[in-house]
């Protein structure tokens, strides 16, 4: 399979369509049909979980209700098997708490003519430093 040179264009529309879902508690379930049922893979803080359900029950287990998202940049490679590599840089504040900066990387893999999403990694940009 050849590099799809809409790359560019994927990864801000996954992006785009990923976070209007994750940031409204009534549409996150739907996120479930981002993923596959066995081999989609996340690390959500270090917290690793494979296949839909699983990851679904950590999505649906956080407890905030308001999300206030500054996406700083959105980066992406295409793959040579026609997927997309994209990376996310950004800021995020939920409910009360001070803002944090945080880094989320996804790797979408081709499925008949749609994507879904095969790696999702989340970390908030936290450092523990004396």
């Amino acid at each position: 399979m050849a590099l799809n040179p809409a790359y560019e264009a994927i990864g801000k529309g996954f992006v785009q369509q990923y976070y209007a879902l994750f940031d409204d508690p009534n549409q996150r379930p739907n996120l479930a049909n981002m993923y596959n049922a066995e081999t989609s893979f996340m690390t959500f803080e270090g917290i690793q979980l494979q296949g839909a359900k699983n990851i679904m029950e950590k999505l649906n287990s956080l407890a905030f209700q308001k999300i206030n998202r500054m996406i700083t940049a959105v980066d992406s490679q295409p793959m040579f098997d026609g997927g997309v590599l994209i990376n996310v840089l950004g800021r995020l504040q939920c409910d009360e708490d001070p803002p944090h900066a945080y880094s989320q990387t996804f790797v979408l893999k081709p499925l008949g003519g749609s994507f879904y999403c095969a790696h999702d990694i989340f970390r908030l940009n936290i450092h523990n430093s004396a």
